[in-house]
């Protein structure tokens, strides 16, 4: 049963220079073809069920215009919503305003990301980002004044010539706006990229550990939960929508660029408008056996705080992980923890999770 989707928004008012996801500059009627064509793979692919939750990503979702969005929301109406959904929609502070944000209100938006990234002058430079940290704070107090109570934010650090007191500075301007959710990244220099193009240099990594040890140290004083490697959260407010990914929970996945998990099979969409229009929606299906499937699980649920729940990962494959993977000397060297019958790595071994991971494939003794 597929209880989650995502809907992926490709246009941008401007290229960051760390991006490298699907993307392109908004151009009205090149929208308008992409609206179209999301309506068409919607109708043709979806089967009814009742979602858990939907998020709308990119690109940036909110440089649509409000007719633009309006006509987005119209088509996500055929989805057969849960009482309890989570839907939620990405957002940068330069393109959202108070009519925007009542509209999402209006058709049933209860979740907001926004990309902060850093409030550095250096290091949005570096990022090619605008923000105003005045338009930051009344637009959260606008969204407040709707009634939006789950607000994620995201960090970015781990920047070229970024020091400890840096990544403080946005940390506690962070904190200052009490969102219930924060996301944090470390800078990861993509090929293609603008960043990499003008030949930019990644930190070391003992100073990139340092942060992610200051990050992790500092949340938990401001009371949020590290939940997930790269994800912080109130209590009651940890992303459900990521959480299907980690889970290893089946998927839809719409638009550009998007990916579905689907029974048994991985499905990539083009990057193509022209292939996208053309109704040519899937660029690459990979088919998974059980031993795919059983590898995925381990992979993502690692990521988690809670690990593996070994008990649905027995109902899942009617197999005992550790018949599958011999991972007890891993326990010994307290690289890997059991508690409540999960199987978890603990957070403080967490900057090195996927060292670990590749250790407890590399035991394989199924199959």
């Amino acid at each position: 049963m597929i209880k989650n989707c995502y809907i992926h928004i490709p246009f941008c008012d401007k290229i960051c220079s760390y991006c490298d996801f699907c993307k392109m500059y908004k151009i009205d009627k090149f929208v308008d073809i992409y609206l179209d064509s999301l309506e068409k793979e919607i109708k043709s692919i979806y089967k009814g069920e009742e979602l858990d939750t939907i998020y709308i990503g990119g690109g940036t979702p909110s440089c649509l215009n409000t007719s633009q969005l309006k006509r987005l929301f119209n088509i996500l109406s055929i989805f057969n919503k849960s009482n309890s959904i989570e839907y939620t929609i990405e957002n940068n502070f330069e393109s959202i305003d108070k009519e925007k944000l009542e509209l999402y209100k209006e058709f049933g938006i209860n979740r907001l990301s926004f990309g902060i990234e850093t409030i550095s002058k250096d290091g949005l430079k570096l990022l090619e980002r605008d923000l105003d940290i005045d338009k930051v704070r009344n637009t959260i107090n606008i969204c407040r004044e709707l009634g939006f109570n789950n607000i994620n934010v995201d960090l970015m650090y781990a920047l070229p010539n970024e020091t400890i007191k840096d990544l403080d500075n946005d940390l506690e301007f962070i904190y200052s706006l009490d969102v219930e959710h924060i996301s944090t990244y470390s800078l990861i220099i993509e090929d293609h990229t603008k960043l990499s193009i003008n030949n930019t240099k990644s930190i070391s990594e003992d100073l990139d550990y340092e942060m992610y040890k200051y990050i992790c140290e500092s949340m938990s004083n401001h009371n949020y939960k590290h939940y997930e490697i790269s994800n912080f959260s109130k209590d009651g407010f940890e992303s459900k929508h990521n959480l299907c990914y980690w889970n290893n929970d089946n998927y839809y996945g719409f638009g550009l660029g998007a990916s579905s998990y689907i029974d048994n099979m991985r499905i990539t969409n083009t990057r193509s408008l022209d292939n996208y229009k053309e109704e040519r929606f899937v660029k690459e299906v990979e088919y998974l056996t059980l031993e795919d499937k059983m590898e995925y699980e381990v992979i993502l649920n690692l990521r988690k705080s809670r690990g593996i729940d070994l008990d649905r990962f027995k109902e899942r494959y009617n197999r005992e992980l550790n018949t599958i993977y011999n991972y007890n000397d891993l326990l010994l060297l307290g690289l890997l923890k059991i508690d409540n019958n999960n199987l978890y790595i603990p957070i403080d071994k967490w900057y090195i999770s996927n060292s670990i991971i590749v250790e407890v494939l590399e035991r394989k003794v199924y199959g």
